[in-house]
């Protein structure tokens, strides 16, 4: 496989599991599992460069996209400009998990190609179900399941993808013209989009984030459940981690504007939210 293949489908951003605020298959989980988490993470990051690309219009990243998908339901198992698609699918085989999660993925990542806006919160959930609980639900089936089922999972998923949101809410705006923030909530505000590229938000733009930091809190709240209702002892520690990594951050974005600069946890406070996790999924 040539680079010049690989360039044919994915559109590399250059951010990795560093960039991410969340742990990506870290020592924490069982090792046997962690080449199969690696491959999933690549996966995802490949599609989700595709969907975030600036230089590719809608309908090449919808085709990109559809790529994956075959590859990924074994219509197509040689294409190496795929192979991300074809490691993932080798290793759902090989775990016996339900592809229906990275298939949702690309459902989300096309959506993300066409989507710039989102009319009101279920809007922007239904979203967040094909965009970040697919994550979660890979993981729980991966590890053996929940005695909660998928609740827990799906509401801590989704809770870190709207502080996700919330963190790059300008770079979207000014990079993709893509806003998550509830348009309902900003017109209620007598707000703009355009505030977005200011330096600092405005009265109402800063409510719109409240209010969204509100909803995420009782996303969080319901996602206390998760760690106990883990069959892995391993991955309950791993999402109590981030579980506090996720109130630190709603904490953060509480105090400080997203529009003044990319709000995030530095190593000593990282650190510390995984050592308060690990206790309180071990007691």
């Amino acid at each position: 496989m040539t680079a010049e293949s690989v360039s044919l489908a994915e559109s590399p951003s250059g951010k990795d599991a560093a960039y991410e605020n969340f742990p990506v298959g870290s020592w924490i989980l069982p090792a046997d599992l962690r080449p199969h988490i690696a491959t999933f993470y690549h996966y995802a990051r490949a599609i989700d460069d595709i969907a975030d690309s600036p230089k590719l219009d809608p309908g090449e990243k919808i085709a990109r996209l559809d790529g994956f998908k075959s590859a990924i339901e074994g219509y197509d198992t040689e294409n190496p400009a795929f192979a991300k698609a074809h490691a993932m699918r080798r290793s759902l085989n090989e775990t016996g998990t339900n592809p229906q999660h990275c298939i949702d993925l690309i459902a989300a990542f096309k959506q993300d190609a066409i989507k710039r806006r989102y009319e009101d919160w279920n809007d922007l959930m239904a979203y967040c179900l094909l965009s970040a609980s697919p994550v979660g639900r890979y993981l729980v089936d991966l590890h053996g399941g929940s005695a909660n089922g998928y609740g827990p999972s799906d509401s801590l998923c989704n809770a870190l993808q709207v502080i996700n949101h919330l963190q790059d809410c300008q770079d979207d705006y000014r990079s993709l013209d893509r806003v998550y923030l509830p348009l309902s909530w900003i017109e209620a505000e007598r707000a703009s989009v355009v505030d977005l590229d200011k330096a600092a938000s405005s009265a109402g733009i800063r409510r719109v984030l409240d209010r969204a930091l509100d909803e995420t809190e009782t996303l969080l709240l319901d996602a206390v459940r998760l760690p106990k209702g883990l069959a892995s002892r391993r991955l309950s520690i791993e999402s109590a981690a981030i579980l506090n990594i996720a109130w630190s951050l709603v904490d953060r974005l509480r105090r400080e504007d997203p529009l003044a600069g990319r709000i995030q946890l530095n190593k000593a406070e990282y650190l510390w939210c995984c050592i308060r996790g690990a206790v309180s999924a071990l007691v």
